[in-house]
């Protein structure tokens, strides 16, 4: 019997994955695909929360959107794409549509990642695929290390050293974002209560 065998590409392998794997988020990151498990009950509430506090902060009548699970094309390679856990966005970021479910990055004002079992990517890639997409700014709630760090401003393709925040600081959102807030640490690495 003759087995055939079809090559697939990144971006092909990348879809039948998360044909295969319902809930996990499949990523493409400097040309190394990545699978990441369903959120756990804390991450989860930590989405949530945030979604409650950019909404009280106003950032619908400061002309933002805050999603989940929508992603960015990244200029790293030409099939590089990520899904962040929740970003702030331009209202009109639909008109950035580039292909599927991923956007221009130019649209994205926040990103931000709720670390799980692949942290290192979180820490690793993605800051540095975020910095050449010019990201104004990465919020990372680490919690493999019970911390906050938050790259800003990228330079060159790179973000400077981040700022690092520890339990029971809060994390202002930076200028750039376009609203005025302050995040606590223990709630964006624990969930709310």
């Amino acid at each position: 019997m003759a087995v055939l065998q079809q090559e697939l590409t990144l971006g092909e392998a990348a879809d039948q994955l998360a044909r295969a794997l319902p809930g996990h988020r499949v990523e493409i990151l400097q040309g190394r695909l990545t699978v990441t498990p369903p959120p756990d009950g804390s991450h989860a509430l930590s989405l949530s929360w945030l979604v409650v506090q950019f909404h009280m902060a106003g950032a619908r009548k400061a002309g933002l959107r805050y999603v989940q699970g929508v992603g960015i094309w990244l200029p790293t390679m030409p099939a590089d794409f990520a899904i962040p856990d929740f970003a702030i966005v331009d209202a009109d970021f639909r008109d950035a549509h580039v292909t599927k479910n991923y956007y221009a990055p130019n649209v994205f004002r926040l990103v931000v990642e709720v670390t799980s079992s692949n942290w290192s990517d979180d820490l690793g890639p993605k800051v540095e695929c975020y910095a050449q997409a010019g990201i104004p700014a990465y919020l990372i709630a680490d919690r493999k290390h019970g911390e906050v760090l938050l790259h800003t401003d990228p330079a060159d393709g790179k973000y400077p050293d981040p700022q690092c925040f520890k339990r029971g600081q809060s994390v202002p959102v930076p200028e750039s974002v376009g609203v005025s807030l302050e995040l606590s640490v223990d709630t964006l690495l624990d969930g709310d209560d």
